[in-house]
C-alpha cells in the first residue's frame, strides 16, 4: 500500500516542519520494530495520540492540538478506504494524470517544477534507481497546486457573484459593452462549474462593469443637471452625491487593480525589499482613500521594466551556473533545479528561488568537503524560505537569519538550522490560532445571517455573498498568506454589513410592531432599488417617491401636491402597499382633510421649529420642521405623523439614504442627512414654499 505517513506531515504541516515530522513518525516507528513505509493505521494513530501531539503542544495549546490530530485520524480512515489501494507497478503514470489537471496554468512555478521533478523520476526510474524521494515531492507539489486551484475558484466565485449582482444594475443601460460583459459573465460562469480559473475574463469583467457603472452614475449627474432650470435646488444636492460615488468606484477600481497587480509582480517583490516598500506606501494611500487608477498604472509599467530588467540578469546567472556545474556529475537535484529554471526563464517568469538553489550547489560542490551535507543543508533552508513566506510576518522576521545562514553556507561552514525552524513553527503557532479564530468569526457571520437574511435590501444581498464566501474559505485546509489575507478582508467587510443588517432588521422590528407585518412589506417596497420612480401622473393620495431611477438615490422633485381632496376611512386598516404605509405615516391614521376655497392671504408666520428662517414670501400656512436623532425627535412637534417619520427615518439610514422627497395628499415632505442618524425634515403645502423657506437649512442645517 501506498506510505500512509504522508497524510500527517501534509496536514499538519502549517503547525511544525514538515521535516521534524518526519523525523519524529521515523523515530517512532524505529521504537516500534517499523519503518515509515510499513506503518498501518493502528500504529500510526498511537504515535499521533502521543509523539505527535506532544511535539504540536510546544507551539499550540493543547485543545488545538488534540484537534488537529483529530482531524487528522478521520482523514487517515478515509484514506484507508478511498485512496489508499495497493499500487500497481509505477506511481509516475499517475502523478502525470494529476499533473495534467493543471496544464493550463504554466505560470505557476509548482508547475514548471513538477514537470522538471516528472521528467526526472522517469529518467531515474528507466535507469534503475529508487524514486521514492521524487515521487513525494511530486506529490506535494500536486497537493499544493490543488490548493492553489481551490483557493482560486474561491475567489473567482466572489467576483463572479459580484458581477453577476452589478449586471442586473446595469444591464438596462444596452448597448455592446453590455453583450459583452454578459458573454464574460457567462463563460466565467461555465469555466467555475468545470473547475477552470480565468483570471483574464474576470480581470476584463472587472473593468467593463467599472466602465458601465461610472457611467451610469455620470448620467445620473447629468440628468440631475439637465433638471436645474426648473428645480435648481434639488440638483445641486444630488450632484455631490452622484460624484461622491463616482470617486467610490473609482477607488474600488484603483483597490483591485493594485491587488492584481501584486498578484502578477509577486515574485519580484519577494526580490526586491526596496519594490516592496514601495508597494506598501500605494496601499496606505489605497487606506487613505488616495489611491487612483493612474499611479497603479503607472506603478505596474515601472514593475514591468524592473521585472525585465532581473528577467535578464537571471538568465546570464542561469548561463553561468550551466557552465561552472557541466564538469560535475549532474545528481537528481540538480537536473531539476537546472530544468525548472530555464522552463521558468523561457516563459519569461522568475526562478529565483531555483537560482539559490543551483548557486547553493555550485558551493558545496567548490568546497569539495562534505558535500552531500552541505547540499541537505541548502535544500533545508529554501524550505524553511519558502514555507516562512505564507506564514504572517515570518518572511520579514526570518529574513536577516537566512541570509546569515545562506551566507554561512556558501562559504562552506556547516549550520545548525534548529533555531530557524524553532522561529519559525513559534510563528505557525501563532497563525494557527489566529486561524481558529478567523473560523469562529465566520461561523458566527455565517449563524447570524441566517437570522436577518429574510429582510429585503442591497445590504442583506451583500452579506449573503460573502457569507456564501465565507462559507467556503472556511473548510479551505491550510492557506496560502495570500488567501488567509483575503479571508481576513472577507471577514471584516461581512462583520460591517452584520452590523448594517442587524440595525435594518431592528429597524424593521419597530416597525412591524407600530403598523404590522403588512406595512413593513410596503416599506420595504419603496426601497427596492430596482424599481422605477413612481409616475408623475399616478392618481390618487400615495406618496410619489423620488428616486433615482437607476437605483442610487434621488434624482429630482417629484409632482406637485395634488389639488383634489382624497377621502380616507376613520380607522385605516393596516397598509397593505408602500403607498398606503405612507399614507398612515403621514396622516398619522387620520382622514386628510377635505380642502375647502382658496385660504385668504396670511401674515408671514415663524415656523414651528426653534430655527428662525428669512421667509421671502407669504406663505398659506407655516412651514413645520423637526430634527430627528436616531429615530428620536430633538426639536419640532411631537404629533403622531412626525413619530412615525421617525420609524420611517431610521429604515433609511439603515438602507444608506441621505435624501426622501415625499408627498400625501395635503402635503409635501423633504427629509435631508448629512450626519449618520440625523435628519432633518420639512413640511409644507407645496414644493415651492418648501425650497424657498426652508431648502437652505434642509440642505446644509444653515438658516
Amino acid at each position: 500500500m501506498a506510505s500512509l505517513h504522508r497524510l500527517p506531515v501534509q496536514m499538519l504541516g502549517d503547525l511544525v516542519s514538515p521535516r521534524a515530522l518526519e523525523r519524529i513518525l521515523q523515530e517512532a516507528a524505529q521504537s516500534r520494530g517499523s519503518t515509515l513505509e510499513l506503518l498501518d493505521v493502528a500504529a500510526l494513530e498511537d504515535i499521533l495520540k502521543k509523539e505527535v501531539f506532544k511535539r504540536l503542544q510546544l507551539s499550540v495549546p493543547a485543545p488545538l492540538a488534540k484537534k488537529r490530530v483529530s482531524e487528522v485520524l478521520g482523514e487517515l480512515i478515509k484514506a484507508t478506504q478511498e485512496r489508499m489501494l495497493p499500487a500497481q507497478g509505477s506511481q509516475i503514470p499517475a502523478l502525470e494524470e494529476a499533473a495534467r489537471r493543471f496544464s493550463l496554468y504554466f505560470d505557476w512555478p509548482e508547475t514548471q517544477r513538477l514537470r522538471g521533478v516528472l521528467t526526472v523520476a522517469r529518467q531515474e526510474e528507466k535507469d534503475g534507481r529508487d524514486v521514492g524521494d521524487l515521487v513525494t515531492e511530486a506529490q506535494n507539489l500536486i497537493d499544493t497546486m490543488d490548493r492553489r486551484l481551490q483557493e482560486g475558484l474561491i475567489e473567482q466565485g466572489q467576483d463572479l457573484a459580484e458581477l453577476k449582482a452589478a449586471f442586473e444594475r446595469v444591464q438596462g443601460m444596452g448597448g455592446k459593452d453590455v453583450r459583452r460583459l454578459d458573454t464574460l459573465i457567462s463563460q466565467i460562469d461555465e469555466a467555475q462549474k468545470q473547475g477552470t480559473l480565468l483570471p483574464g475574463e474576470v480581470d476584463r469583467a472587472r473593468t467593463i462593469t467599472f466602465n458601465l457603472r461610472k457611467m451610469l452614475e455620470s448620467s445620473v449627474v447629468q440628468t440631475v443637471q439637465a433638471d436645474q432650470t426648473v428645480i435648481p435646488t434639488s440638483a445641486t444636492i444630488l450632484d455631490p452625491d452622484a460624484q461622491a460615488r463616482v470617486l467610490a468606484l473609482e477607488q474600488e477600481h484603483a483597490a483591485q487593480q493594485l491587488s492584481l497587480t501584486e498578484r502578477e509582480f509577486l515574485p519580484l517583490l519577494h526580490s526586491r525589499p526596496t519594490l516592496r516598500e514601495q508597494h506598501d506606501r500605494l496601499r496606505g494611500l489605497q487606506g487613505q482613500g488616495q489611491l487612483t487608477a493612474e499611479l497603479v498604472e503607472e506603478w505596474r509599467a515601472q514593475l514591468k521594466v524592473e521585472r525585465e530588467r532581473l528577467l535578464s540578469e537571471q538568465r546570464a546567472q542561469l548561463t553561468q551556473l550551466e557552465t561552472a556545474l557541466a564538469q560535475a556529475t549532474a545528481t537528481a537535484d540538480m537536473r531539476i533545479a537546472l530544468d525548472s529554471a530555464r522552463h521558468l526563464l523561457d516563459s519569461g517568469s522568475l526562478a529565483t528561488d531555483e537560482l539559490q538553489e543551483l548557486q547553493g550547489m555550485q558551493a558545496a560542490l567548490a568546497a569539495g568537503v562534505n558535500a552531500s551535507a552541505q547540499l541537505e543543508a541548502q535544500r533545508e533552508l529554501l524550505d524553511i524560505e519558502r514555507s516562512a513566506r505564507n506564514v504572517p510576518g515570518a518572511s520579514e522576521a526570518l529574513a536577516p537569519m537566512i541570509a546569515q545562514a545562506r551566507t554561512a553556507l556558501t562559504q562552506g561552514a556547516s549550520m545548525d538550522l534548529a533555531d530557524l525552524w524553532t522561529h519559525l513553527e513559534r510563528r505557525m503557532g501563532a497563525a494557527a490560532q489566529e486561524r481558529e479564530d478567523f473560523d469562529a468569526r465566520a461561523d458566527r457571520v455565517v449563524r447570524e445571517y441566517d437570522m436577518v437574511r429574510g429582510l429585503a435590501g442591497e445590504t442583506t444581498q451583500r452579506l449573503g455573498r460573502l457569507a456564501d464566501t465565507l462559507r467556503a474559505q472556511r473548510h479551505l485546509g491550510r492557506m496560502s498568506a495570500q488567501a488567509r489575507e483575503r479571508y481576513e478582508q472577507t471577514l471584516h467587510d461581512a462583520e460591517a454589513l452584520l452590523t448594517e443588517a442587524h440595525a435594518e432588521y431592528r429597524a424593521a422590528q419597530e416597525v412591524t410592531a407600530t403598523f404590522g407585518q403588512d406595512a413593513l412589506s410596503g416599506l420595504l417596497d419603496v426601497f427596492d432599488f430596482q424599481d422605477s420612480t413612481v409616475p408623475d401622473t399616478d392618481p390618487g393620495p400615495a406618496i410619489a417617491a423620488r428616486t433615482d431611477p437607476f437605483g442610487f438615490g434621488g434624482n429630482g422633485p417629484g409632482p406637485a401636491s395634488p389639488s383634489a381632496p382624497v377621502t380616507a376611512p376613520p380607522t385605516p386598516a393596516p397598509a397593505a402597499n408602500a403607498s398606503a404605509l405612507f399614507d398612515t405615516l403621514l396622516s398619522g391614521g387620520s382622514a386628510p382633510t377635505p380642502a375647502a376655497a382658496p385660504a385668504p392671504a396670511a401674515t408671514p408666520a415663524t415656523p414651528t421649529s426653534p430655527f428662525a428662517f428669512n421667509l421671502t414670501a407669504p406663505a398659506a400656512e407655516p412651514v413645520e420642521t423637526w430634527l430627528f436623532t436616531n429615530g428620536q425627535i430633538q426639536h419640532g412637534a411631537h404629533t403622531l405623523a412626525a413619530q412615525g417619520m421617525g420609524a420611517l427615518l431610521q429604515q433609511a439610514s439603515a438602507l444608506g439614504l441621505q435624501r426622501l422627497d415625499m408627498g400625501d395628499a395635503t402635503h409635501v415632505w423633504s427629509a435631508r442627512s448629512t450626519t449618520p442618524g440625523e435628519w432633518r425634515l420639512g413640511r409644507a403645502l407645496n414644493w415651492t414654499d418648501l425650497d424657498e423657506q426652508v431648502g437652505p437649512w434642509l440642505d446644509t442645517g444653515q438658516s
